[in-house]
């Protein structure tokens, strides 16, 4: 049985290497899985910080804006914070989506 196996599967050198491919593929803390995951995190990772950077780059114009421009900050201030002067009243006007609003007509209809 032994004479029936070619002779490179005999080799010390093909087996020895055949074990070192299939320890470093499988079984080693850097194994292809582990790094294929890894490189799918990093691509995320990567993704977010572009994402980050966009939004740092707007916060800072829009802060440049409002620092220069003070009728641009009390409109700012009025519309994200809802300030208001001490003499004037504020009313919210609150649009309902229209999936709330079958909800509400089809609770209010008699069965």
């Amino acid at each position: 049985m032994w004479a029936r196996v070619p002779s490179l599967f005999k080799n010390f050198y093909f087996l020895t290497a055949l074990g070192f491919l299939a320890w470093m593929l499988f079984f080693d803390s850097n194994d292809f899985i582990t790094q294929f995951q890894t490189s799918q995190k990093l691509a995320i990772l990567e993704e977010e910080r572009d994402y980050y950077l966009e939004k740092i780059d707007e916060v800072q114009k829009d802060r440049k804006e409002l620092l220069s421009n003070p009728d641009l900050l009390e409109k700012f201030a009025r519309e994200k914070y809802l300030m208001k002067k001490p003499t004037e009243d504020l009313y919210l006007i609150i649009e309902k989506d229209e999936e709330e609003l079958e909800a509400m007509k089809a609770d209010s209809l008699p069965q």
